[in-house]
C-alpha cells in the first residue's frame, strides 16, 4: 500500500478547471493523495469552469471569495500589471495566502498548484515564484507537482508523503508534455490555458482604468456594470447603453438609488444608465448627451424627431 494511502494524506489543490491544475490532481491521486479542489472566485472569474471539472473529476471541490482583498490590490498593486489590469503576483500571494488559511483550518497536508516554471512570463518565472514564496511565507508547504524536480524540495517530498520521482521537471512555455500527460491520464476536452480573468482583457482593463480614476467608491456594481453595455464618460458621469434585451434588463437591476435610467417610448431603443461620480444632480448637458446616444443606437429612432424620452430617478 502506498504512504500516501496509509497515512491519509490530504491535499488542497488550487484549482482553475484548467489542464494544469487537472494534472496537478492527477498526478497526486496517482500517489494516493486525498484531493480536495479549491478555487478563489472574484468579481473578475468565477467558478463555473473549476466547478464543472471537479464534478467530471470526482473530487471534493470548495470555493472562497477573495473579491474584496483581490480589488485592492488591482487598484494599487506591490508588483504590478501584466498587460493588462491583471496583478498576477499579487493575486497569486493572495490567494496562497487564502489557501494556507483553509489548509490550517480544515487539516489538510500541504498546498498543490498546477503551475509550470516559465510557462506564464509574470507569475511563473524563477523570479516570481520566488517572490510569491517569501511573500506567501510557507513555501515548505507548496508542491508544484508538474516542475517540482527543477524545484526546491518541498515538506511533502520530504515526510514521503509523495515520491518525488513520480512528479515532473516541466518548464517553459511549450504544452508537449502536458498534452502528452493528458493523454496518459485519458483526459479529453480540455481548456486552453487562456484562464477566464476579465482583467487580462484589453478592452475590459482599458474600461476598468479609466473607472479606477473617475470613481473612488468603485465596488461589485460597478465592475458588474463594466462588463455589459457600451460605455461613455463626461466629466465625473458615465452613460452606459445596452447593446440587447438581456443588457438592457441587467442594467436595470443594477440601478443604484441616484442612476437615471433612460429610453424611448415610442420606438425600440437600448436602455441608458446615466451615473454621477460626484454629489450633486445630473446636468442637463450629460442627459441631452444620453438621449443623443439612445438615439443613435436605436435603429428605429435614429433619425426620428418625435422620440419621447422616459426618464426614471
Amino acid at each position: 500500500m502506498e504512504l500516501a494511502k496509509f497515512k491519509r494524506i490530504k491535499a488542497l489543490v488550487l484549482f482553475s478547471g484548467g489542464l494544469d491544475s487537472i494534472l496537478a490532481v492527477k498526478i497526486l491521486e496517482e500517489q494516493g493523495v486525498k484531493i480536495t479542489a479549491l478555487f478563489l472566485k472574484s468579481y473578475f472569474f468565477d467558478e463555473k469552469l473549476a466547478k464543472k471539472t471537479a464534478e467530471i473529476l470526482k473530487i471534493p471541490f470548495k470555493t472562497s471569495d477573495i473579491s474584496k482583498e483581490q480589488l485592492v490590490l488591482v487598484k494599487k498593486p506591490k508588483y504590478g500589471y501584466g498587460r493588462g489590469m491583471n496583478p498576477c503576483l499579487d493575486c497569486r500571494i493572495l490567494m496562497l495566502k487564502k489557501a494556507k488559511e483553509l489548509m490550517e483550518k480544515e487539516n489538510y497536508s500541504f498546498l498543490a498548484t498546477g503551475e509550470v516554471l516559465g510557462e506564464r512570463p509574470m507569475s511563473q518565472t524563477k523570479k516570481a515564484l520566488k517572490i510569491i514564496n517569501d511573500e506567501f511565507g510557507a513555501s515548505d508547504w507548496l508542491l508544484r507537482p508538474l516542475s517540482a524536480k527543477v524545484l526546491e524540495e518541498t515538506l511533502a517530498e520530504k515526510k514521503g508523503w509523495v515520491k518525488r520521482e513520480r512528479l515532473y521537471g516541466i518548464a517553459g512555455r511549450s504544452r508537449k508534455v502536458q498534452i502528452s500527460l493528458a493523454k496518459k491520464f485519458k483526459i479529453k476536452n480540455f481548456p486552453n490555458p487562456a484562464g477566464g480573468c476579465l482583467l487580462t482583457d484589453a478592452y475590459f482593463a482599458k474600461k476598468l482604468r479609466r473607472e479606477i480614476n473617475i470613481n473612488p467608491f468603485l465596488g461589485k456594481n460597478d465592475i458588474e456594470l463594466l462588463k455589459i453595455g457600451r460605455h461613455f464618460w463626461l466629466n465625473s458621469a458615465k452613460i452606459i447603453i445596452g447593446r440587447n434585451k438581456q443588457e438592457n434588463e441587467k442594467i436595470k437591476k443594477l440601478k443604484k438609488k441616484n442612476d437615471i435610467l433612460a429610453t424611448i417610448k415610442n420606438y425600440p431603443a437600448p436602455a441608458a444608465l446615466i451615473r454621477s461620480f460626484k454629489k450633486g444632480r445630473i446636468d442637463d448637458k450629460t442627459l441631452s448627451e444620453t438621449k443623443e446616444l439612445i438615439k443613435k443606437y436605436s435603429s428605429k429612432a435614429e433619425d426620428k424627431e418625435d422620440c419621447e424620452f422616459v426618464i426614471a430617478k
